[in-house]
């Protein structure tokens, strides 16, 4: 078997992965806050776990890894969008307003997600369906000495985890010099995070033993993974903003609640993202979604490309030239299954085992891209599309799509070839080559890749071939 070797967070070390369960593999990464539109930084986290949830799926076996990846869909962001609908004049109750907000994110997710080549998690679970397992876990917490109800607050005892800290290298003590804390009546410790908080008429909210209310953020995580992974599981990853403070006190909640276990084994986390050299911002105007880019015709198997290309732990930069560079390669690649290839030949292979060895290698993406291409430079063309498939780049049926629209283009460029075929051959005897310069300027206008050589001319459907700019040409 394939000896998977991952860099663990919280020992921060790079490890032999040695599931509990060969079984059943058990993997949680924190989703979204389903409020609006996930932003290119929301993708990453998404692609490197994809990636992985493949890679573990093809060792272990497709029946055998449990990936799951919540919808954080109660939370003060989401409350507020919904309440400025209905302030604009938006019909129905608040919590219509929110119920139709989390679901229009979602799909919206769905969407986007699925575009970047993102297989669907085994199990989605939406944090307003676990409320119950969070005031449960709540109250164990209480009954432990770990926590403390006050003005219809429940707050978390972080001095009562002597481990505190552990996973983002940090002391109590040092937060607290170094961080802005909220400081509140109701808090023992300026460091103590909430549990469950009140919910007034016109906040969504759920009856508890501490009155009307709703869960804290950090709790909807724990309570999910417990029921849906148990009480120790695999892996737990999310991006390196999670880290602390969200999966620190992730670990302090439920190690309290269920001492007797480990929670998570490894963690993982991706680096940041930036955009042109820069930190995405709103301010700096580089700040766009994943649709932005899918409307800009960017496809979703470019974007996953480039992101690719760097190492998940390192901070990966965005660029309009990566972009353009990953959209000629891939088009090189599906031109060269297009005449070369098989698909019903290479739906039977399996994934390359140098691009296998290279996940397996802490998920060293580059180094699979870099023996991607060197099937494509050793004529292993159906390897090629059985990886591109593996790596969740472009499915089968993608490629298949991807080829029956070159196929189609190269039926329709075929007349504008004889026609610049004859041209040349005219200007060859006149000295004249005006019209051909002409013809083949109009030709890469519509994004066309134009060959000529002894041999004739030929053709070809480039990046961002466009048929209607190819009107007037003949």
């Amino acid at each position: 078997m394939v000896t998977i070797r991952l860099h663990n967070s919280r020992t921060r070390v790079k490890e032999e992965f040695v599931p509990i369960d060969p079984g059943n593999v058990r993997v949680y990464v924190c989703g979204p806050t389903v409020y609006d539109r996930a932003h290119l930084g929301n993708a990453r986290p998404v692609v490197v776990f994809d990636t992985l949830f493949r890679l573990l799926r093809h060792v272990y076996g497709a029946g055998h890894v449990t990936y799951v990846r919540n919808f954080t869909d109660v939370d003060d962001k989401i409350n507020a969008t919904a309440l400025a609908r209905k302030e604009a004049g938006a019909a129905g109750s608040l919590e219509d307003l929110i119920a139709e907000r989390t679901e229009e994110t979602i799909r919206w997710y769905h969407d986007d997600m699925d575009a970047l080549g993102a297989l669907r998690p085994t199990h989605e679970p939406r944090a307003t369906a676990y409320v119950g397992q969070m005031i449960a876990m709540i109250g164990a917490l209480i009954e432990g000495g770990h926590a403390y109800a006050k003005e219809g607050h429940v707050l978390f005892r972080v001095r009562s985890f002597a481990e505190y800290g552990r996973l983002s290298g940090r002391s109590v003590d040092d937060m607290i010099a170094g961080a802005r804390v909220e400081v509140a009546p109701f808090k023992e410790d300026p460091m103590d995070f909430v549990l469950w908080k009140p919910s007034d008429d016109s906040l969504p909210g759920w009856e508890s033993p501490w009155g009307r209310g709703r869960p804290g953020w950090h709790i909807e995580c724990s309570a999910m993974s417990l029921a849906l992974l148990g009480a120790s599981f695999d892996i737990h990853g999310g991006g390196i903003d999670l880290q602390f403070p969200h999966h620190e006190n992730e670990v302090a909640q439920s190690c309290c609640a269920h001492p007797e276990a480990e929670f998570a084994r490894v963690w993982m986390h991706n680096e940041m993202l930036q955009v042109e050299g820069k930190k995405m911002s709103k301010s700096l105007g580089n700040f766009f979604t994943v649709r932005d880019l899918l409307e800009k015709g960017v496809p979703g198997e470019v974007i996953r490309f480039v992101f690719l290309g760097t190492h998940y732990g390192r901070p990966m930069d965005w660029t309009a030239e990566k972009a353009a560079g990953a959209s000629s390669k891939l088009d090189d690649f599906v031109r060269l299954v297009a005449q070369f290839g098989n698909l019903e030949k290479a739906k039977d292979l399996q994934p390359d085992d140098v691009i296998v060895a290279a996940l397996a290698d802490d998920l060293n993406t580059h180094a699979a891209l870099v023996a991607l291409e060197n099937l494509a430079n050793t004529a292993r063309y159906d390897d090629l599309a059985r990886n591109l498939d593996f790596l969740g780049i472009l499915s089968f049926a993608q490629l298949e799509q991807r080829i029956e629209v070159r196929d189609s283009a190269m039926q329709l460029l075929k007349p504008y070839a004889a026609n610049l075929a004859a041209m040349r051959e005219a200007a060859m005897a006149t000295k004249d080559f005006a019209p051909v310069d002409a013809m083949k300027a109009g030709l890469l206008a519509a994004g066309v890749e134009v060959r000529m050589s002894k041999a004739g001319v030929e053709l070809l459907p480039g990046p961002g071939f466009d048929a209607a700019k190819l009107e007037g040409l003949v």
